[in-house]
């Protein structure tokens, strides 16, 4: 190394040494006495120390590499009582955690161990010793990085700005002893450029730190539960690359000719454990139970508890499973086990079987639970540990069938306003255990929120049906009213019969009669019937004019009906039209005088074709229109049901029409309906017609 390299990589140090120093003096002034402040003290003097050994010394002597791995283990400390004294951990169990950080300090122990072995010959076995160092730095410094990695982000947002700049920095100090190392042990070039400038590096990584502590920041962190269940893997995946890394030194180092052999035989041992050990839903569940124990202090992260729970029960997918799947899915997840029933109350108060998953159905009998068990679950509220009455431990009365089979491990009740919806049973988890204060705490609040489900969903099914049913009753309501006109045509028809039964034109018309007033009473039952959804053909083209002529053809045995007028094609359904006319028509008979003609005028209204319905009856007043003409059930007829008009608009504005009405008490009402013109030109004509 030149002079001027020697210059700046002893000058780097010594500034180096000089701002850790003053860092470490700022920490022991500016922060509250706690373990993670005395240990971060302690790694920013042993940095310091390190780098001013560095500036005095080469760093091929054995004390400078002492100093730099006492250094790396003060950092390494500091950063393992970060996660284990961090809002979220707990140190009931520290053994998954010190086995993580375990290895490294395996490595730095190993590292120790190759800088104080006294041979100092350059020899080939110095060489290698040599060559074993750097790698074993180089391991360490990969370890490290993932280290950093997960310990950023295990923490939750609001934690990670108070250490992003110190993290930060140990980032870019390992990334540049990996670079560092890796130049010098695995390539042939000269690194002592590298070396000079790690002082420099080291100074201004001095001044970031420094403004990360401003504000004596406090070193205790919240630990981030989801992102550290994602986040063990890739520290999984970093150890397990430093281990492999050590190992295979290792086998080379003492197996000699047979150490490839070896490795292949222990890679393919590793990959067919991974195969068989990974898929398995067991083993995961296993690891997500050993984590929630070793590194949180509670079981759940109920934030994400609660949101897969919602989103479980409020699938807003078409094809999603039926809401009582879904419940019971839910809450039989929140536990991980592996099947689970949904009893619900029948009318005399015992609990049945309604939703089965994952449960051998045939070891259930029908009535799962009685109605005094039941009654007893209401009155209590309790979640029943199967597990627990089995042992002797309380004494709850439950089903006989439930207590022998060794299935069964827990039943939560379904309580919503001190009524019992129903009952969860949930089969054994994966990975078998008791039921803890969080389990009961956790299945509790659950059950709650499914009780309020189910009863809603039994309150929308109940409306449902009361909809359901208010259409039958509608369109029942419909049917009479069009039977009513039936009865009155035939009625009129065995009146006449009696004084023109013998004459041939009136039999011939009579059958004619009889067949219609047939085919339409069958019709009237088709639309009664459950089947029927009432849906009615969509609005076509259509002459308005043969409509209206065969409606009053129909009606002249009644009365004197006048088709006057022209009018386009208008957009109607045939059917429909030809229900509203008869229904005006029929009114307009009712209020007319026994030789009072109905007149049908057709026409037009700009878009619009119209169809007035004309009487000269007695007509109505305008309150009487405002408030009760359209109101169903509401009549002026002794014998009327106040359903006509009321279902002829309904009908028009189901064919984007509507009805007006003009009307004089005493001299008469006209009714006109509108409806969309077609768009063909073509025009129908109508002739004056007496029936």
């Amino acid at each position: 190394m030149n002079s001027l390299l020697q210059l700046i990589g002893d000058g780097g140090h010594a500034l180096a040494a000089a701002l850790y120093a003053a860092l470490a003096i700022y920490i022991l002034r500016g922060h509250e006495a706690k373990l993670e402040r005395n240990l971060l003290f302690a790694a920013v003097v042993a940095t310091s120390l390190w780098a001013l050994h560095t500036a005095f010394s080469s760093v091929t002597e054995p004390l400078s590499g002492l100093s730099e791995s006492l250094r790396n283990g003060l950092w390494l400390l500091f950063m393992f009582v970060m996660l284990r004294h961090g809002e979220g951990s707990t140190t009931r169990h520290p053994i998954s955690i010190t086995f993580i950080y375990g290895v490294l300090g395996g490595v730095l122990a190993m590292q120790t161990v190759a800088d104080l072995l006294p041979d100092l010959s350059m020899t080939a076995s110095f060489q290698s010793l040599v060559v074993l160092s750097l790698l074993l730095r180089m391991m360490f410094a990969i370890g490290a990085l993932v280290l950093v990695h997960n310990l950023f982000t295990i923490s939750a947002p609001e934690g990670r700005a108070r250490i992003a700049l110190v993290m930060a920095a140990l980032v870019a100090m390992w990334t540049y002893d990996l670079n560092l190392y890796g130049i010098a042990g695995l390539s042939n070039t000269d690194a002592s450029e590298i070396y000079a400038l790690r002082g420099m590096g080291m100074a201004i990584l001095a001044l970031v730190m420094g403004v990360g502590m401003r504000g004596g920041g406090e070193w205790r962190l919240r630990l981030s539960r989801t992102v550290a269940f994602r986040s063990l893997s890739l520290v999984a995946v970093g150890l397990y690359l430093v281990v492999l890394a050590i190992v295979i030194v290792a086998i080379e180092w003492l197996a000699g000719p047979y150490a490839r052999l070896i490795e292949v035989a222990a890679t393919f041992s590793g990959l067919v454990a991974a195969l068989v050990l990974l898929p398995s839903q067991r083993f995961r569940s296993l690891v997500k139970v050993l984590i929630s124990k070793h590194f949180f202090q509670h079981r759940y992260d109920y934030r994400s508890e609660w949101m897969r729970f919602v989103d479980t029960i409020g699938a807003p997918d078409v094809d999603a499973a039926p809401i009582y799947e879904r419940v019971v899915k839910a809450v039989a997840d929140i536990t991980e086990s592996s099947s689970a029933l949904l009893l619900l109350p029948d009318e005399s108060g015992a609990l049945t079987v309604e939703c089965v998953w994952n449960w051998p159905a045939t070891t259930v009998p029908t009535k799962a639970m009685n109605a005094a068990d039941a009654a007893g679950l209401k009155r209590t509220g309790f979640i029943i540990d199967f597990d627990e009455l089995r042992s002797g431990g309380g004494s709850r009365d439950v089903a006989p069938w439930m207590m022998s089979d060794s299935a069964v491990w827990a039943l939560v009740p379904l309580i919503h306003f001190d009524r019992l919806i129903g009952a969860i049973l949930l089969g054994r988890p994966r990975v078998d255990r008791r039921l803890d204060w969080e389990d009961f705490d956790m299945l509790r609040t659950a059950g709650r929120q499914v009780a309020s489900y189910i009863s809603e969903a039994q309150g929308q099914q109940a409306l449902e049906d009361a909809r359901r049913f208010d259409e039958f009753n509608r369109r029942f309501a419909f049917i009479i009213h069009d039977v009513k006109n039936l009865v009155s045509q035939l009625s009129l028809l065995s009146r006449n019969a009696e004084r023109h039964a013998d004459n041939p034109d009136f039999r011939a018309d009579m059958i004619l009669t009889l067949r219609d007033s047939v085919g339409k009473m069958n019709d009237l039952l088709a639309r009664l019937s459950q089947h029927n959804k009432g849906r009615q053909d969509e609005p076509r083209a259509i002459d308005v004019c043969a409509v209206a002529n065969a409606v009053a053809t129909a009606r002249a045995r009644q009365r004197l009906v006048k088709v006057t007028g022209s009018a386009s094609d208008a957009m109607a359904d045939p059917q429909r039209l030809e229900q509203i006319l008869v229904h005006l028509v029929q009114n307009a008979i009712d209020a007319s005088a026994p030789d009072a003609p109905v007149i049908l005028h057709l026409g037009t209204d700009g878009d619009g074709v119209t169809i007035q319905v004309i009487d000269r009856g007695t007509g109505m007043s305008a309150d009487f229109i405002r408030r009760d003409l359209f109101k169903p059930f509401s009549s002026s007829k002794a014998d009327g049901f106040g359903i006509g008009a009321f279902e002829a608009r309904e009908l028009a504005r189901s064919m984007d029409g509507r009805i007006d009405v003009e009307s004089r008490v005493g001299e008469g009402s006209c009714f006109t309906l509108t409806l969309p013109r077609a768009r063909s030109n073509h025009h129908s004509t109508s002739q004056e017609r007496a029936a």
